[in-house]
């Protein structure tokens, strides 16, 4: 499945989602919506309105939200009270 991340240099909410994909070994394409005109016209387009951003296949995730993206990537959903810590 593609995961495609909108995000900010300095961000920390994206610093951790990014962590959290590579310890579950997910791979990603990440686009920085302060240095591409592009990546900021895309992510204005799916109605972001703060970073990070998450498309999963053809689903929206605004923010950093590690439970609705366990089930997004069926993941084994062992910690039902994950925080986002790998």
């Amino acid at each position: 499945m593609r995961i495609t991340l909108y995000t900010r240099e300095n961000c920390s909410h994206c610093r951790q989602l990014k962590h959290w994909l590579k310890a579950r070994g997910q791979t990603f394409a990440e686009f920085d919506v302060q240095r591409s005109r592009r990546a900021a016209k895309a992510f204005a387009q799916l109605g972001g309105h703060g970073v990070p951003l998450v498309v999963v296949g053809d689903e929206v995730v605004h923010g950093f939200d590690p439970k609705h993206l366990r089930q997004l990537l069926g993941l084994d959903n062992k910690n039902q009270h994950d925080t986002g810590r790998a």
